[in-house]
């Protein structure tokens, strides 16, 4: 239980629950210390009642049906109640909705990534990327979360608490981060063989970032700069790619796989599984298999030669 209790307590970690950095985490967080030291008193009486029970000579206090009556009937009648009343006041402030106007992300679950479609108040701006959720510091932010095949489970512990992702029905949440930094989050539901290789990054940054962020999201792809990045969009296009994934402003309109317009600009790969670089990029293409495996993404060891792949992904990694 020590051990266990110790891989919890880091309080400076990406993903703790024990550094709330929003006030529905903060909630979370609250209620889950009332309700530790509350069964830790609970246990500390029933331990030193028992101790005194085996091990005390005179033990009058103990007979009859007052203590029956002491332990069984009011102490739950005192204890249970407030606790309950708490927890519903606590329920009502995560179920709180955003205000008029604020941003919507829909997030989508698929085994084993999380597609991200952002919902602006003005129509025309919205965009779609992948593993990856941005938002801006102080600003309430509604996200809704479903599922594409199996029940997922959207986790950030600094910013939220769990909420299931159901196939054919959209659950709601609100994030609102208060300060600035990146904060991991989880598939917290098993769902299938890469159940663990299912996270997601949330960046927080000021308003005027994630406006900047935002505009660059919106536009197409850019045109490969270089002969390598050249060759690689031709064999992109000219490849089974474009049945999967998208990258807007080319002909590749697939939606089976992740959005790939602005791949380059994202900090990792294979829904937080590895480092986002050109190596590990040839590394997916050629046998995504071997990273993921159970993953709908074939391998494409018999496709594309080595230097396919490496063209291929010198034009991803321009795709900022």
């Amino acid at each position: 239980m020590a051990l266990g209790f110790g891989g919890c307590v880091r309080f400076d970690g990406v993903q703790s629950a024990l550094a709330p950095v929003s006030p529905e985490a903060d909630h979370v967080f609250s209620l889950s210390w009332i309700m530790f030291w509350g069964s830790v008193a609970i246990l500390v009486l029933v331990m030193v009642l028992g101790f005194y029970a085996v091990f005390g000579r005179r033990r009058p206090a103990l007979d009859g049906n007052k203590m029956v009556i002491a332990g069984g009937v009011l102490l739950p009648l005192l204890a249970l109640p407030p606790l309950l009343v708490y927890a519903l006041a606590l329920g009502d402030g995560l179920r709180a909705p955003p205000p008029e106007g604020a941003l919507r992300i829909e997030v989508t679950g698929h085994q084993w990534w999380w597609e991200v479609r952002y919902r602006f108040p003005d129509a025309g701006d919205d965009f779609t990327t992948a593993n990856e959720i941005h938002l801006p510091v102080g600003q309430a932010v509604e996200v809704l979360v479903t599922s594409n095949d199996v029940i997922h489970s959207f986790w950030v512990p600094r910013l939220a608490g769990k909420i299931d992702a159901m196939p054919g029905h959209a659950n709601r949440l609100t994030l609102k981060a208060e300060e600035a930094g990146e904060f991991r989050g989880q598939c917290a539901e098993f769902c299938g063989a890469q159940h663990t290789h299912m996270a997601f990054v949330v960046v927080a940054k000021p308003q005027e970032a994630f406006e900047a962020w935002a505009a660059g999201q919106r536009k197409p792809a850019r045109q490969p700069s270089s002969t390598e990045a050249r060759r690689g969009l031709a064999a992109f296009l000219s490849q089974g790619c474009v049945e999967c994934h998208t990258v807007r402003g080319t002909p590749a309109s697939g939606r089976i796989g992740p959005d790939l317009t602005h791949v380059g600009s994202r900090r990792t790969l294979a829904a937080g599984t590895l480092d986002n670089n050109s190596a590990t990029l040839a590394a997916l293409i050629r046998d995504y298999q071997e990273f993921k495996p159970g993953a709908d993404m074939p391998s494409h060891k018999d496709a594309f030669d080595q230097p396919t792949a490496e063209s291929i992904a010198a034009y991803l990694e321009e795709l900022q």
